[in-house]
């Protein structure tokens, strides 16, 4: 007979996340993430696989929640600009610097990873496509009521959107002071949805 679980998975997903967020996977230890946990060995392995496999889920279900989220500001938000704005000035949010300077987990397990580990780059693109898709919807609504110019292509936007974004991203990460990360990505936001016009 299985014994039922004494254990809150959601929770101790929570508590290794974290731990990976802060340390980086090359700086987790079995060991950091055994008292993160509260488990002992077999239950964590029993529960969750190896370090990998660990990593790997809690990559997909910050992922997921970023996308779950996303998804919330398109459907509720007064507009289709206001999205795309909110989404790039977000790492730029907290006057303390401290959230910027953590970086974000997908981002940051990306510049780590990415270029060794195919199952993390293969999770990063699918999770950027994911988001570029929601932020091409802001594009597009935004274009509707004129709140952007129709001469862009709206995947074009979420792209760049996107892409600044992550550089903001960076910015924080490597202690860009809160007053000229905010800045920066006021500036990167207006150009994106208020673009020279064309010579």
């Amino acid at each position: 007979m299985v014994r039922p679980r004494k254990f809150d998975e959601a929770d101790v997903s929570r508590a290794i996340r974290d731990e990976f967020w802060d340390r980086g996977y090359a700086g987790t230890s079995m060991s950091d993430l055994l008292r993160a946990s509260g488990l002992g060995k077999g239950s964590l392995y029993g529960a969750f696989g190896d370090k990998h496999a660990l990593f790997l889920r809690v990559l997909r279900e910050y992922g997921e929640d970023k996308m779950s989220a996303l998804r919330e500001r398109l459907e509720t938000a007064r507009s289709g600009a206001q999205v795309l704005r909110d989404f790039m000035l977000e790492p730029a949010a907290d006057p303390t610097g401290a959230a910027s300077r953590r970086g974000c987990l997908l981002a940051n397990s990306s510049a780590e990873l990415a270029s060794v580990d195919p199952d993390v780059a293969a999770q990063a693109r699918q999770i950027y496509s994911s988001m570029t898709a929601v932020l091409t919807s802001a594009a597009e609504r935004a274009q509707r009521v004129g709140e952007i110019t129709p001469d862009v292509d709206p995947e074009s936007v979420a792209q760049a959107t996107l892409a600044a974004q992550l550089g903001v991203v960076a910015l924080g990460r490597a202690g860009m002071s809160p007053v000229h990360l905010s800045a920066t990505a006021h500036s990167a936001i207006d150009r994106i949805l208020s673009p020279p016009p064309a010579r």
